[in-house]
């Protein structure tokens, strides 16, 4: 995929389309603050946006969607991506798009809507000489700044479903905990079938069958239990239950286009669950979600006992009713 043509062509469509509401001032992203050496201390460094507190992006960077998207509390995430002009995207091991060096990914995370709508932080990765880079920003209360949280933040905020919580975020070390793929950080969101089949045909000129794409999360209904489910194991919990992550010891490998039924769970036997696995046997009993360790830690809040262990403070209703409805359909032996 060649930047210059799609990219820009869609980022200058989504301003034009703001003009109306706003007078546009052009600015261009800062190349060197991407690839430098330095920690930026602000976002409005890198030149991201033309206004950063509406999530009006600058010119070449494009704004998209994941077609089912990793829960955070019910957070709003609003995702961008920037690659230097003229430089092209490609395909990697897992369906992971390959950015070149001074690409960035920038996903801000929001709870409440239109004036209501809360800024918390923006994390941006970078992809440096050395490798990516993981950064989490901060905006402050008066939602007019966001600065870089090394050491992270704790903020008591209330969910969409009303749910008191204390959100994390992460320190720069702890984006490694999800991002890190055989010892290195790696951008886990925008694989090539967790991207809109329409996106997908314009940029690379692949077709739905040909990408493998997941459904869209708001089609689940629709869509198989089968894809559903395996849409949001993927999202949710393959980058650390697959080889080379952190939780590769759980014998666990839940990425979509894994077909072993043993390695997702099914009538397996947990290598070191401990008081995680309840009184159940099996991380996967087709025809009984009730007995099976999978839906029984996702269903939890205890620390001790939840799945998964970072990223939410609240059990996600509708994602566990996916894996139950995929559960509740396989074929019992």
């Amino acid at each position: 995929m060649k930047v210059g043509g799609i990219l820009l062509g869609l980022a200058a469509i989504s301003l034009a389309a703001a003009a109306g509401q706003a007078r546009i001032v052009a600015r261009e992203v800062d190349d060197e603050v991407i690839t430098g050496k330095n920690l930026p201390r602000t976002l409005e460094e890198f030149g991201f946006f033309i206004h950063a507190d509406a999530q009006m992006p600058t010119t070449g960077v494009l704004p998209y969607r994941l077609n089912t998207p990793l829960y955070s509390d019910g957070a709003e995430k609003l995702r961008f991506v920037y690659v230097p002009e003229g430089q092209e995207v490609g395909f990697g091991k897992d369906g992971l798009l390959q950015f070149p060096v001074g690409s960035a990914l920038i996903k801000t995370f929001a709870f409440g809507n239109g004036e209501e709508r809360r800024l918390i932080e923006t994390r941006v990765l970078l992809h440096r000489e050395d490798g990516w880079l993981a950064l989490p920003y901060l905006w402050n209360e008066e939602q007019t700044e966001a600065r870089l949280a090394v050491a992270g933040a704790r903020i008591d905020l209330t969910t969409p479903k009303g749910e008191a919580i204390s959100y994390r975020v992460p320190n720069k070390n702890q984006c490694k905990e999800c991002h890190g793929l055989d010892g290195a950080v790696t951008p886990i969101g925008p694989k090539a079938r967790n991207l809109p089949a329409g996106w997908l045909d314009a940029s690379f000129g692949l077709s739905h069958e040909e990408a493998g794409v997941m459904p869209l999360w708001e089609d689940r209904q629709s869509a198989s239990a089968e894809d559903a489910a395996r849409a949001y194991l993927d999202v949710n919990c393959a980058h650390c239950h697959r080889p080379g992550a952190t939780a590769s010891n759980s014998g666990l490998d839940l990425r979509w286009e894994q077909d072993d039924p043993h390695a997702l769970g099914i009538m397996k036997r947990p290598v070191a669950a401990g008081r995680g696995a309840g009184s159940h046997l099996y991380d996967v009993v087709p025809g009984k979600p009730g007995e099976s360790i999978l839906l029984h830690r996702m269903l939890s809040n205890d620390p001790g006992v939840a799945m998964p262990e970072l990223g939410k403070a609240t059990v996600d209703e509708e994602g566990t009713e996916a894996v139950r409805r995929w559960i509740e359909g396989l074929p019992e032996s």
